[in-house]
């Protein structure tokens, strides 16, 4: 059974990121050909992900409650409906009121899916599970806008109707196919208790682990912000060129991430997410010293490995941590992640003006103090909760 819930948990996310994918290179060509101002397209992008921040610890603590399927059902039918009447849009203020529909619906697919591997692995196993789930994310953003960059060519809406129809096709996937993984009698204990706010997270005793997500999706989201900016500017490459160079990070992070279950048995989730950390470091200070199309190329696959060996391991950590209420664990997680993603970038614009090399010296600044921090708290974390009978009995060891 863990082979199949694992690969159906796969297919699924990828499929419904991959629709996502998809619009990431047509959205700014999209809103701009109705006249709107890059003001207004990066108010558009912000309502998206400040949505996601609102919501996600609220469907997560609900799919405790009822069940995670429903909530990833909920997802996609968000997705596949905000998809095509965006589409459709003919004005600035109807594609803001369908993109934070999409923030508000599509908050709950990834929490639940990621509470759904919780709860169908047993704790040493889960880094394998979110691994594998993972590397079908980071698949998704490596095909996904190549793919709407050959739609894009033959109508700028197209893209948006192909996404909204997998994501269709996907909903009917998951509601024939993939079974609820949590029981009746588990659902509810934890809301008997006061669920932890997203912001709590960053302060509780996993806060270390919250505030690595934080910070790292601050840091790698100022990157890809400027990213394009910073090369045309100082050295001429085009976003093609920056095209195949995110194509090739991500398969390195996609898969990594898919075989991380091996090195986690060898070397341990710790060592794996401080190493995943330093890469991130490394990255950001080598940017600096690139000049040439390999040269970034090389310094991507930096930021690939840390994100394969960080994001997957960092994800186990807090649930190996948590004993119940997976579903408010994954939704303070994504909070996080979407919190960095607002964040970065902000300050990657701003800091921008001032100098084009200031985005990444501050982002590995941080991701330095990061680090740093982690290696000197890293002993002070809550040790993994031990495996009860019904972790030793989960469907995926049935």
């Amino acid at each position: 059974m863990e082979k199949k819930h694992l690969f159906l948990l796969f297919s699924i996310i990828f499929l419904m990121m991959l629709g996502f994918g998809i619009i990431i290179p047509i959205l700014p060509f999209f809103v701009t050909k109705i006249g709107a101002t890059t003001t207004q397209l990066g108010i558009l992008s912000a309502s998206y992900n400040i949505m996601q921040f609102i919501f996600a610890p609220i469907w997560g603590r609900l799919s405790d409650k009822y069940g995670r399927k429903p909530f990833i059902l909920l997802a996609l039918f968000g997705f596949s409906a905000s998809f095509i009447l965006f589409g459709f849009s003919t004005n600035y203020y109807e594609m803001l009121f369908y993109r934070v529909l999409a923030g508000i619906t599509s908050a709950a697919g990834i929490p639940t899916i990621t509470a759904m591997v919780a709860d169908i692995f047993p704790p040493k196993e889960r880094a394998k599970g979110m691994g594998i789930v993972g590397a079908g994310v980071g698949l998704s953003f490596v095909f996904g806008p190549a793919l709407g960059g050959i739609l894009g060519d033959i109508s700028l809406s197209l893209p948006f109707f192909v996404s909204g129809v997998l994501a269709f096709i996907t909903l009917i996937f998951t509601w024939i196919l993939l079974p609820e993984s949590l029981p009746k009698e588990k659902r509810g204990t934890y809301l008997k208790k006061k669920p932890t706010s997203s912001l709590g997270a960053i302060f509780s005793n996993l806060g270390l682990l919250y505030q690595i997500m934080l910070v790292t999706s601050l840091a790698f989201a100022a990157m890809e912000t400027v990213f394009a900016l910073y090369i045309s500017y100082e050295f001429g490459l085009t976003s093609k060129d920056m095209g195949y160079m995110f194509l090739i990070m991500g398969l390195i992070s996609a898969s990594l991430q898919g075989g991380i279950g091996k090195l986690v048995k060898r070397f341990g989730e710790s060592k794996l997410l401080a190493t995943g950390i330093f890469f991130y470091v490394l990255g950001f200070f080598c940017v600096l010293l690139a000049s040439t199309f390999l040269e970034f190329a090389l310094t991507l696959c930096l930021f690939g490995l840390g994100q394969g060996m960080m994001r997957t391991t960092n994800t186990a950590m807090i649930s190996q941590r948590t004993p119940d209420g997976q579903g408010a664990t994954s939704g303070n997680m994504s909070a996080m992640d979407t919190m960095g993603r607002i964040a970065g970038p902000i300050l990657a614009g701003w800091l921008f003006t001032f100098s084009h090399s200031m985005p990444f010296i501050i982002s590995g600044i941080l991701c330095f103090g990061l680090l740093a921090v982690y290696l000197g708290r890293v002993h002070h974390l809550p040790e993994p909760e031990p495996e009860s009978e019904a972790d030793a009995y989960s469907p995926a060891s049935q």
